[in-house]
């Protein structure tokens, strides 16, 4: 079935390469697997079907690509969750998320098994490793939410030597990431626990765009919209390995074992197909979900109860059921 859904895609003609609408993406970090979906857009022609010529621009350390959103130097940028857009909003910053591909935030909390630290509620009682972010944001719901408390916090700088070395200790991370790194480093399968389990809602990987785009060419964010999503599909369900050529090329440093693991996690714990994207398709989002959100983030203190947190999204570009049609 799927086979046949991505054969039939594959012979409907491209449009001439003098059609292509020239389009500039940028991402919030280096190329990985969770980038996958757009980089097999590219990579198998759905872009360029949908009258594209998409150039993926790499994040990470050195570059802010939301800037350059913002700027007019790109025309869509995959943000992280919803966070930022609720703060461009409280800044006035005219961007607006136009899909969610994630359904669930990868953030976790990792712990050493057989510690007294196998349950979620053993957790708030242990060391925590935690980014300067995450102190600032997600934590700060789980303090509110969840009862942590902030003096057993401690710096993480994205080296996981101190938690391996701290048997009683706990650390932050992503379920497509840093359980691997665990399980070569310090030999040993972590306890993995996925904040979205436990009510951090956040939609993640988010594709982000200015207002004046949506409002003077909707065609073209929906079209990049629509690709997207059958990029999505096809990455997970069929053979990603022009993909992931095109991602090992844009970070040399990535190897074909994290790869894997990454997208195998995603399949594994539904971060992409589950919830409402199963019913409306990937990128779904919804005013309810929304909501729910930004009243836990306001309750923790991240923002002003009476922020218009509606403004921070549409659903025009979304809940179409594209993709559906080749599920396996």
């Amino acid at each position: 079935m799927f086979a046949l859904a991505v054969a039939c895609l594959a012979s409907q003609a491209p449009a001439a390469a003098a059609e292509l609408r020239k389009v500039r993406f940028g991402t919030n970090w280096l190329a990985q697997a969770e980038h996958g979906g757009f980089y097999q857009a590219l990579a198998d022609g759905t872009y360029a079907r949908h009258g594209l010529d998409v150039s993926i621009i790499p994040g990470g350390p050195q570059h802010n690509n939301r800037l350059l959103l913002a700027a007019g130097r790109m025309d869509f940028y995959m943000g992280g969750n919803m966070l930022q857009p609720f703060s461009a909003v409280a800044e006035g910053i005219p961007v607006k998320v136009i899909a969610a591909i994630f359904q669930k935030d990868p953030q976790v909390l990792m712990s050493r098994p057989g510690q007294g630290l196998d349950a979620w509620d053993d957790l708030k009682k242990a060391r925590i490793f935690v980014g300067r972010e995450g102190l600032a944001s997600y934590f700060q719901w789980l303090k509110a939410e969840h009862g942590f408390r902030e003096e057993n916090t401690r710096p993480y700088t994205h080296n996981l030597a101190p938690f391996l070395a701290d048997r009683g200790s706990v650390s932050e991370g992503y379920v497509t990431s840093e359980p691997l790194a665990v399980e070569k480093q310090g030999g040993f399968k972590p306890n993995v626990f996925l904040l979205a389990d436990h009510g951090f809602d956040t939609y993640s990987t988010t594709i982000e765009t200015r207002a004046d785009v949506i409002a003077s060419n909707a065609d073209l964010a929906q079209r990049f919209v629509d690709a997207s999503i059958l990029g999505w599909r096809n990455y997970l369900h069929g053979d990603p390995s022009a993909a992931n050529a095109l991602i090992l090329k844009d970070n040399p440093d990535m190897t074909q074992e994290q790869i894997d693991f990454s997208r195998a996690r995603m399949k594994q714990y539904g971060l992409v197909e589950s919830g409402d994207a199963l019913k409306l398709g990937i990128g779904a989002m919804t005013d309810t979900r929304m909501e729910s959100f930004f009243r836990r983030m306001a309750k923790a203190g991240l923002y002003k109860p009476d922020l218009d947190w509606r403004a921070s999204y549409t659903l025009q570009f979304v809940n179409k059921g594209v993709g559906l049609e080749t599920r396996p």
